[in-house]
């Protein structure tokens, strides 16, 4: 008797081995994104729901960033290359962590050399610290001798939000460009 409640028990495990799981960690249970309302660097004002129906990646980040955003951005690049025609159900929205410096030319700018689709957004400190607050995202800035060159501490992770406003995953900082596209194909394969 105790031999058939363990198998039993092991079945749902078996099936769901065999599912595709993502490769970014999980929101279990999908939660709504918390909405956002910032100046858009396309000219248009940018929040969540402006892209229902699309799964949203958004990245929190700052232009003068060396290392760990125009990481982050060429591999979204790279993934949205790579997903072909299943591209254009997916945006990347970039929001600053560094507003002093960040103005809706300079986002534009800063994106368009990764791809023209990307759109980012900026606001004033006190908004953009009440939604990173939101969704759980730290920035500090890291002071310097000179006043501009100072640098910023923050999140590095990419929020994967469903077509339907939902979190579902968050990407850590170093996936390459295969592991998005694995995950982003799930999403919009998902109903």
């Amino acid at each position: 008797m105790k031999r058939r409640v363990l198998l039993l028990a092991s079945l749902p495990l078996a099936a769901t081995a065999n599912t595709p799981r993502l490769k970014a960690g999980v929101f279990e249970p999908a939660q709504p994104a918390p909405e956002f309302a910032l100046k858009g660097s396309d000219g248009a004002p940018l929040s969540l729901a402006r892209f229902k129906g699309k799964l949203v990646l958004l990245v929190f980040g700052f232009t003068n960033c060396p290392e760990v955003c125009p990481t982050t951005l060429a591999t979204l690049a790279q993934a949205r290359k790579q997903l072909g025609t299943d591209a254009a159900d997916v945006q990347v929205v970039y929001v600053t962590v560094d507003p002093e410096r960040d103005d809706v030319n300079r986002i534009r700018q800063y994106l368009e050399a990764f791809d023209k689709s990307f759109v980012g957004g900026t606001e004033a400190p006190d908004k953009l610290a009440a939604m990173r607050k939101r969704y759980g995202v730290v920035a500090e800035k890291i002071a310097a001798k000179q006043p501009n060159a100072y640098g910023m501490n923050h999140s590095t992770s990419v929020w994967l939000i469903d077509r339907t406003g939902r979190l579902r995953a968050m990407m850590p900082y170093g996936h390459e460009a295969k592991d998005f596209v694995h995950d982003i194909q799930l999403l919009l394969a998902a109903k």
